[in-house]
């Protein structure tokens, strides 16, 4: 058998397509029930931005792109509609929500987290400088966690869901070289 580019350890992703050069990873898109709570909880628990909002009444369905974002780079956000939505769809790792309207009035409506059979969708996945100091404030902020940093196998890490369900992997980038690992 033949080992193909993607079976070796050392220089992976040495090389790609040039004509995907400018490609971006833009968004992920989880489907919300109750726009109101997920706002809160993706701005005021975990601290992205709101960059805009789409409305399409002729289908029933609003979106919502989340970003982390600095006050600086926040400043540079376009207040002109047409300016903002190049600008939202040129970034890299935006959350993209989608709330169908009407969807918060169905107290049967619940979304599948992709973690429960049949499998599929995981977890989004966000980087903080101190999983333990977030997973505490988080903790008194009264989220749901799927694993504490130091619960199970595979400690310093946590998973928390947000209010639909998904599971949201905290990590810390630096943890491995911080144990000497």
């Amino acid at each position: 058998m033949t080992q193909r580019h993607f079976d070796q350890g050392p220089g992976l992703c040495e090389t790609a397509d040039p004509s995907t050069r400018d490609y971006v990873f833009n968004q992920t898109m989880l489907r919300i029930k109750d726009p109101e709570r997920s706002l809160d909880f993706y701005t005021r628990i975990m601290g992205m931005r709101l960059v805009r909002r789409m409305d399409f009444p002729e289908m029933k369905f609003t979106l919502f792109f989340l970003a982390y974002l600095s006050d600086e780079q926040a400043s540079e956000v376009p207040r002109d509609d047409a300016r903002r939505t190049t600008f939202t769809f040129r970034r890299e790792a935006m959350l993209e929500l989608t709330h169908n309207w009407g969807s918060e009035e169905d107290p049967d409506l619940q979304y599948h987290d992709g973690n429960a059979e049949p499998q599929g969708f995981g977890h989004i996945g966000v980087a903080v400088p101190d999983v333990y100091a977030a997973a505490e404030r988080f903790e008194k902020l009264g989220v749901e966690f799927v694993k504490k940093p130091d619960d199970g196998k595979m400690k310093g890490l946590a998973f928390i869901k947000d209010p639909d369900g998904y599971w949201i992997e905290i990590l810390q980038p630096d943890m491995l070289e911080r144990q000497g690992g």
